[in-house]
């Protein structure tokens, strides 16, 4: 009977330690989750509520929004992530327009976004780390005599940007002898340059890259005439759920997921934003 009681105790003996790991790190996930206040910032209304922004095609920033409207991009990896980690479901809401992702997050509509950086959107969103920073550059149509970004800037030209955004804002500040023209939207500005409607779309570098393809004979300029920095941002009045985020943020760089998201979605070449950039 000893014997057979051994052999009945023995599987389990073994099993214990997996079952006990298995416990543990069930524990320390819940421990690692926010408390109720920080979870009321984070996402007030049960799901978070994440913006993302979409294109034609997919870019270190924007996500590409398919047929059947599923959204696939380094930005709704990184949301899912985010989500994971507090225990919620996330719930999209994509714009073609970070200007609208902005009133959404100022209204209270959204509860999280990454959003390029200038001084507009600080004096109106809290700002967390960086995961990107990027080149803001011009795209010029087929036929254009433009070669650098200095010749951007002269009576007659044509620049165009999308409305509400950092870019169109830093373009215009540095524009003395044209004006730079609003679009609603990535797909928009193409369209006026594959028409010949504008000379140049202002823009970030690898975004402009991954869309140079769709209007035929353009060119990516050399040189950028602003770097633009991509970070996590909640409203403003929630200052538990930035720490949260930051902290999030900091970790999915330090850990490789960040990594993992761009790679995953063809971005290989480009560069995670170094730990504590802001």
């Amino acid at each position: 009977m000893n014997f057979l009681k051994h052999r009945v105790a023995y599987p389990v003996l073994l099993a214990l330690p997996l079952f006990l790991c298995t416990v543990l790190a069930a524990c320390t996930t819940l421990s690692n989750r926010p408390g109720p206040e920080t979870m009321n910032q984070l996402a007030p209304t049960g799901p978070l509520r994440f913006g993302v922004a979409f294109a034609i095609e997919q870019s270190t920033f924007f996500v590409e929004k398919r047929a059947d409207g599923t959204l696939h991009g380094i930005t709704v990896d990184l949301a899912n992530d985010l989500a994971r980690s507090i225990g919620r479901p996330v719930a999209f809401l994509a714009e073609p327009n970070t200007g609208v992702l902005t009133d959404a997050l100022t209204s209270g509509k959204l509860d999280v976004a990454f959003m390029p950086v200038d001084d507009e959107r600080r004096a109106k969103l809290a700002i967390g780390p960086i995961y990107f920073i990027g080149q803001n550059t011009y795209l010029v149509r087929e036929g254009s005599d433009i070669r650098s970004i200095a010749e951007v800037d002269r009576p007659g030209v044509r620049v165009i940007g999308i409305s509400g955004t950092t870019t169109i804002r830093g373009a215009a500040a540095t524009l003395t002898r044209t004006k730079i023209e609003p679009a609603v939207s990535v797909d928009a500005a193409l369209e006026l340059l594959r028409t010949g409607k504008a000379d140049a779309f202002a823009l970030t570098r690898d975004t402009l890259m991954s869309m140079s393809a769709r209007v035929p004979g353009s060119r990516v300029l050399d040189g950028a005439f602003r770097q633009v920095a991509i970070a996590v941002v909640v409203p403003k009045g929630r200052p538990e759920a930035l720490a949260y985020v930051s902290k999030w943020l900091e970790e999915a760089k330090a850990s490789g997921a960040v990594r993992k998201a761009f790679d995953d979605n063809g971005f290989r070449t480009a560069d995670v934003a170094p730990a504590d950039a802001r």
